[in-house]
């Protein structure tokens, strides 16, 4: 029942950077955790970026110092900004919420992804 929109993404050279923000059409209120992952073609997704509830936030050790992820409950969106982008920056970005029902049940939850390409 939540759905997820990505936004944003485009072509920026190394160094710029680049704001995107996710819009949910539900809640976020009660996700217990708001993400950002990206992909490569032919490579795992991985995490980016990560904040919880509480705001308490996680990076991926490539992004720390670069990349801030934030959530914004009354607008029911979180965003990450990315900044002094670099060409292995490149990837499809997705939004991901996650509502941990209980210790036995999760929801999870994508957006569409938007590419986001670092290159001169």
């Amino acid at each position: 029942q939540v759905q997820l929109v990505e936004s944003g993404g485009g072509l920026v050279q190394p160094g710029g950077s680049l704001r995107l923000p996710c819009a949910a059409s539900g809640s976020i209120i009660s996700m217990n955790v708001m993400a950002w992952y990206r992909q490569v073609s032919g490579k795992e997704r991985e995490l980016v970026a990560a904040i919880t509830s509480d705001g308490t936030t996680n990076y991926a050790d490539s992004v720390k110092g670069r990349f801030t992820i934030s959530r914004d409950n009354a607008k029911d969106s979180v965003y990450l900004q990315m900044n002094s982008l670099k060409p292995e920056d490149t990837a499809v970005y997705y939004c991901n919420a996650v509502f941990n029902r209980n210790e036995r049940l999760r929801y999870n939850y994508w957006g569409q992804g938007t590419q986001v390409t670092v290159s001169s």
